[in-house]
């Protein structure tokens, strides 16, 4: 009988596990641009706050124009996260955020670098099999030139994985040895 397949976040395979993730590992997540259009739809939807969806007096405020709703800001980062580690990482589910912060607005158009950082792991207590990892998230905006600009965004939260599995032993094995040198039983 073999062992189930540990599935990633988006149900392929896993190829990196808990024992992969360790602290100062960086994951480049990618840049993703701002679209306009999908700004303002997704806060006409969910934060229909003036100077997210009214151009006019966005543009004649102390914002000068429309900015994203951070919470499609944060959704930006999740996409890339799911993308470029989720994706191929044994993950199970998140216990939650410990800090999110939006640092400086965000507009159509912009390029925000994306990653994330191991900042401590340890296996679970509470649920065999898992890791906990706890990983800080940033968006930096990009200049012309591809340099960081600016931070947008960080978050710190933590995520559970599962841990590597250990393949059972065939019958054509032989039995392994205690440190004495006799077999195991």
């Amino acid at each position: 009988m073999t062992a189930p397949t540990t599935r990633s976040g988006t149900g392929a395979p896993a190829a990196l596990f808990f024992e992969d993730l360790v602290p100062g590992l960086t994951v480049d997540l990618g840049v993703v641009t701002v679209d306009g259009d999908e700004m303002v739809a997704f806060a006409r939807r969910f934060d229909p706050q003036w100077y997210h969806v009214d151009a006019e007096l966005a543009g004649e405020s102390r914002h000068g124009g429309l900015i994203a709703s951070g919470f499609y800001t944060v959704s930006l980062f999740m996409r890339a996260y799911v993308d470029h580690l989720l994706s191929r990482a044994a993950a199970d589910a998140s216990p939650g955020l410990e800090e999110l912060r939006w640092l400086a607005p965000v507009r159509a158009g912009d390029r925000l670098a994306v990653r994330v950082d191991v900042m401590g792991a340890r296996p679970s207590t509470a649920r065999p099999g898992l890791g906990t990892v706890s990983l800080t998230g940033t968006m930096l905006r990009l200049g012309p030139d591809d340099r960081p600009e600016q931070e947008v965004l960080r978050t710190r939260f933590r995520g559970w994985f599962a841990l590597r599995p250990t393949e059972p032993a065939t019958e054509d094995e032989p039995p392994s040895a205690d440190p004495s040198g006799s077999p195991s039983d």
